[in-house]
């Protein structure tokens, strides 16, 4: 695995000096920017896979920022702020961030969200993983992702909506991991933002997981191929063979 390279952004040359060593010694690249410019030089010069974004950048703004980013690119983001009254929360995530963190903040948990995060962005990536180039199968039933066809057991063609079509994609590339709703619905983007998950995509997906079980489970009410993962949220629990059609 490719070690995380880390753009550390605020104007404060001691508080970037400080996040740009702690993170070096825990195994980051970790590259510092002081302003947009600099951000600006860091993203067309290579690979970055998170930014710690200052809200007060002087006379620049990191809300911003984040927003222009994210109309360009996913890279995750995380805000760093000594705002923190939940309105100032709310803004940061209406931009795009991925986190937000308040200063004064212990180091490690702020290594702790890092790690969240990039663990989070890392599993949607994978989700989507694998799409539209291979067959599975799993339980005697057989997917062809090429052709979006699905046939049962019983070799009867069933069809899939294209949100449960999405769904079984996502849960074909990441056989028995728990995923919570909130990697779902990013792969899924039910929301169609890039907020946090919140309760009104929560009750999307558990609508649209009782949809693909009452197709491919022989009791829905019991079912054994999609599972609650209690506490966390679902889970493919059977085997899934990959070959190339």
């Amino acid at each position: 695995m490719a070690i995380p390279r880390i753009l550390v952004v605020d104007d404060d040359m001691d508080m970037r000096q400080m996040m740009t060593q702690f993170l070096r010694q825990n195994g980051t690249i970790a590259l510092p920017a002081a302003n947009e410019a600099e951000v600006r030089t860091h993203i067309d010069g290579g690979r970055v896979d998170l930014v710690l974004l200052d809200v007060m950048l002087g006379d620049e703004n990191g809300l911003e920022i984040c927003r222009q980013l994210r109309t360009e690119q996913d890279v995750p983001i995380i805000m760093v702020s000594a705002l923190s009254a939940d309105s100032q929360r709310m803004e940061g995530y209406a931009v795009g961030a991925d986190d937000y963190i308040a200063k004064p903040f212990n180091p490690e948990l702020l290594l702790a969200r890092i790690k969240a995060v990039l663990s989070r962005t890392r599993r949607s990536a994978s989700l989507v993983h694998r799409r539209n180039t291979k067959s599975f199968r799993f339980s005697g039933w057989l997917y062809d992702a090429k052709s979006g066809e699905i046939l049962s057991p019983a070799h009867i063609q069933v069809t899939l909506s294209r949100r449960e079509t999405a769904l079984l994609q996502v849960l074909l590339a990441n056989p028995h991991i728990p995923l919570t709703r909130e990697e779902i619905a990013t792969s899924l983007d039910v929301t169609g933002e890039t907020q946090p998950a919140n309760e009104a995509s929560g009750r999307a997906i558990d609508v649209l997981v009782g949809r693909l079980r009452n197709k491919i489970e022989t009791n829905p009410k019991d079912p054994q191929i999609l599972k609650t993962e209690r506490g966390v949220g679902y889970v493919f629990a059977v085997d899934v063979e990959v070959f190339e059609t």
